[in-house]
């Protein structure tokens, strides 16, 4: 049993090294001496003087990260100046309000003000007339940064295109070796000077007294820190989580953010050791922020193959995953992020010094090449063991469809890299490794936390789990309260995860976008601010493809998820379920294209002549699809007919299956089906037999001799009416007297069933019962034989009668 003090501690002591950063920045900020915010005007001209010196490096940029710093700056230009105008608002309105009691200045002839009021009205316009210019100036200055921002982005979008458009030689040419063999004099004064910077900043942090211990407790927290605080959660999740698969869920996140957070914090104490002494210089800066980065990618990494493989425990393994395919699996998530940290850090001090282009295609197509050999063995690797396995005779997992694809995407990816190096696309080759790491490690965490999501939500909402039975307890709710509850939050869960997947998949793809900046774009889109002009570029297609692509996914899901699980759960009613989820379906799908248009660039005003030129196809032939359709709506709404309902239009009568968006599928007794435009269902007459939960009515009419005695046969009929058990008791069963005539006596019998399609069985079963009950009671029927001679009685009798009266 683990004692969970000493992890406590320890989880604190991490905890703590990980936010000192932001307590020393907080208690800079908090600090009551620091230096008070200058006025607007400084302000303004400092925004003023930053802005105009963005331009200047903007046309002076040569390399993609200059180009990602002044965009990160001019993001944060406008969101100062919008904080400017924000807080300059309150001052506004009370300044307008001081004016409000004073009133305006008396015309003239009226009796004439003191001059103090004058003179504070006059200091008041000015104060008001200063703030409103520094208000127009801040929102002149935010539109300029937005407008360069948005200038840069297509600098980087163009330059992106070309680089990997760029055949620049294989990697097996002498070119691509050229920086190796006769490295430029440049490079090498660059990297000089690095190495120069680097052994500075080396000598003045690291002194000798206390460097190994600063190293050693890094070590300590990246090795010893990381296994200790996976054990301690382990031991929480058995403690206190209940049984199930939340537990494995939990260890898998767990096992990813302990190891990121642990690589974090022994990054930020190395760094710290280097910048406790004097500020680091702008070019070590820059290689220390981006080397941060790189290791918490490469920490994701071997935290994310950590937590898929799980050797340590393989019971709790959510991949379906054989513990011998997953060991011969074990090294490559680990050397993927060691290949990723070393030559990535070399592609970040090529970026750091400007490199000259040879060698930084020079390293990233090593990059590039090597990686690309580890994610193409890591598969095949796979398949082999799986392979030997299957040879042997041993039980396998089945492979799920999206592990299935993940193989084939990564085999073709990985051989598609490697021909890129060959035939001499090194910069598409680059791009394409990274997008498929960064892909597999979105996918995979989005897998993770869904699957965290999913089982958290069925155990709080459990009634075997303390949460439930609180809830049961304390709201009075009952199982299926619960049940419907956690469908709810799990469906919440996993819409928030899936946009948050989007927007990790759009900010890997696309590098110049930020998740703040595709929210917005997202939002704009939503509301409209998107549509402002008709400009379809291929950027604007892919995002149109992207959209449209996600959209039906989403709408499927949602819509599979409405029909079999929340609305079966909450309605009773088949009808109704079938009416929301087919309005939520066409709602849908016309949301999906106003969206997909949006992301086209299409503005409204620009499809008017698609407007005019509809309108004239409405008036000749789409008419009556534009009607079927309303008159869909119609039927959805209002819903005289409904999905289950027995209808009966146009002599043919049957079950309403489907509501589509111009046609009514209904299903005849021959199990045919008729499509019935819904336009007709709206204007001609039509039977619902079933609306308003109408009964089906039993009738069975017979002839018998006229020498029967009625009584005797109504009693009869009666018990056999009342002894079945699927005729209603009210209204009671009855029998009338139909007919005497030369045929015999025509008595009917009448019955109420539940539901009209109860007519037909409950008849021939009725039939079968009175024909026995009626010869146990030698009553015969009327034969056709004596109908036929009583008819020739009358006749004779008829023309006896005729002959005689003449």
């Amino acid at each position: 049993m683990l004692k969970p003090r000493p992890f406590l501690l320890l989880l604190l002591l991490l905890l703590g090294l990980q936010l000192t950063p932001l307590a020393a920045v907080a208690a800079t900020q908090d600090d009551p001496a620091a230096e008070s915010a200058p006025d607007p005007a400084t302000q303004l001209k400092a925004a003023q003087k930053q802005l105009d010196s963005m331009k200047q490096l903007v046309s002076k940029a040569t390399t993609d990260t200059q180009l990602s710093k002044l965009r990160l700056a001019t993001d944060d230009l406008v969101a100062g100046m919008e904080k400017l105008a924000t807080d300059l608002q309150p001052e506004q309105d009370k300044l307008k309000a001081q004016l409000d009691v004073l009133g305006p200045a008396p015309a003239a002839g009226a009796l004439p003000e003191t001059p103090a009021v004058a003179q504070q009205r006059n200091a008041l316009n000015n104060s008001k007339k200063q703030l409103d210019d520094a208000v127009k100036r801040a929102q002149a200055i935010k539109t300029s940064a937005f407008d360069l921002g948005q200038q840069i982005g297509d600098l980087r979008r163009v330059a992106f295109k070309t680089q990997l458009a760029l055949n620049t030689g294989s990697i097996l040419g002498i070119k691509f070796w050229a920086p190796v063999l006769q490295p430029s004099e440049n490079d090498v004064q660059r990297l000089d000077q690095f190495n120069a910077e680097m052994k500075a900043a080396w000598d003045a942090s690291w002194q000798e007294e206390w460097r190994y211990g600063t190293l050693a407790l890094a070590v300590i927290v990246w090795s010893w820190g990381r296994y200790f605080s996976e054990r301690f959660l382990a031991w929480v999740s058995i403690r206190f989580l209940p049984d199930g698969r939340l537990r494995r869920s939990f260890m898998a996140l767990v096992t990813v953010v302990v190891t990121v957070i642990t690589t974090s914090i022994a990054l930020n104490l190395l760094y710290y050791v280097f910048v406790r002494v004097q500020p680091l210089p702008v070019m070590l800066e820059d290689f220390a922020e981006g080397f941060n980065r790189l290791g918490i990618f490469c920490a994701l990494i071997a935290g994310l193959g950590r937590a898929a493989l799980s050797l340590n425990r393989p019971s709790w393994r959510l991949a379906s995953l054989d513990n011998e395919v997953a060991a011969g699996l074990r090294y490559f998530s680990p050397l993927l992020a060691g290949l990723a940290m070393a030559f990535g850090t070399v592609e970040l001090i090529n970026n750091v010094v400007s490199a000259s282009l040879a060698t930084t295609i020079f390293g990233n197509g090593l990059v590039a090449g090597l990686i690309g050999m580890v994610l193409l063995a890591a598969p095949l690797r796979g398949q082999r063991i799986r392979r030997r396995l299957e040879q042997q005779g041993a039980h396998l997992e089945k492979r799920t469809l999206v592990g299935g694809l993940v193989h084939i995407v990564t085999l073709v990816c990985s051989v598609v890299i490697l021909l890129s190096l060959l035939i001499g696309y090194i910069a598409f080759a680059r791009f394409l490794t990274y997008q498929l790491i960064w892909v597999v490690l979105v996918l995979m965490a989005f897998y993770f936390m869904v699957l965290f999501a999913t089982d958290l939500c069925a155990a709080l909402f459990s009634p075997q789990t303390v949460s439930g039975k609180m809830l049961k307890k304390t709201l009075s709710f009952k199982d299926r309260h619960l049940e419907q509850m956690a469908i709810i939050t799990t469906a919440l869960a996993k819409c928030s995860l899936l946009l948050l997947m989007i927007v990790a998949l759009f900010n890997g793809s696309f590098g110049s976008t930020t998740p703040g900046s595709l929210m917005e774009k997202i939002v704009s889109i939503l509301t409209g601010e998107g549509l402002q002009r008709f400009n379809i570029v291929p950027g604007n297609l892919l995002n149109a493809v992207i959209c449209l692509a996600i959209g039906i996914y989403i709408l499927r899901a949602v819509r599979r998820w409405l029909g079999s699980e929340l609305l079966p759960k909450t309605i009773s009613d088949v009808g109704i379920r079938a009416s929301l989820v087919t309005l939520f379906s066409n709602i849908g799908y016309v949301l999906v294209i106003l969206i997909t248009l949006a992301a086209l660039g299409i503005q409204w005003s620009n499809l008017a002549w698609i407007v005019s030129a509809l309108s004239v196809g409405i008036g000749f032939g789409l008419q009556e699809i534009v009607k079927n359709f309303i008159s869909g709506l119609i039927l959805l709404t209002e819903r005289p007919v409904k999905v289950g309902d027995m209808i009966g239009i146009g002599g043919v009568e049957g079950d309403v299956r489907r509501i589509n968006v111009r046609a009514t599928e209904i299903q005849l007794s021959d199990r045919s089906t008729m499509i019935v435009p819904n336009s007709q269902l709206i204007s001609q007459n039509v039977r619902n037999a079933t609306m308003g939960n109408a009964q089906g009515v039993v009738t069975i009419a017979l002839t018998f001799p006229t020498s029967i005695d009625p009584e005797q046969v109504r009693n009869i009929l009666l018990s056999a009416y009342n002894d079945y058990e699927t005729i209603l008791e009210t209204p009671a069963p009855y029998v009338r007297f139909s007919q005497l005539g030369p045929d015999g006596i025509i008595l009917s019998v009448t019955g109420y069933v539940p539901s009209p399609r109860m007519v037909g069985a409950t008849k021939s079963e009725l039939l079968f019962n009175i024909l026995k009950l009626l010869r146990a009671q030698e009553v015969s029927l009327s034969s056709p034989q004596e109908v036929v001679f009583m008819k020739q009685q009358a006749t004779r009798y008829q023309a006896n009668e005729e002959e005689h009266s003449s």
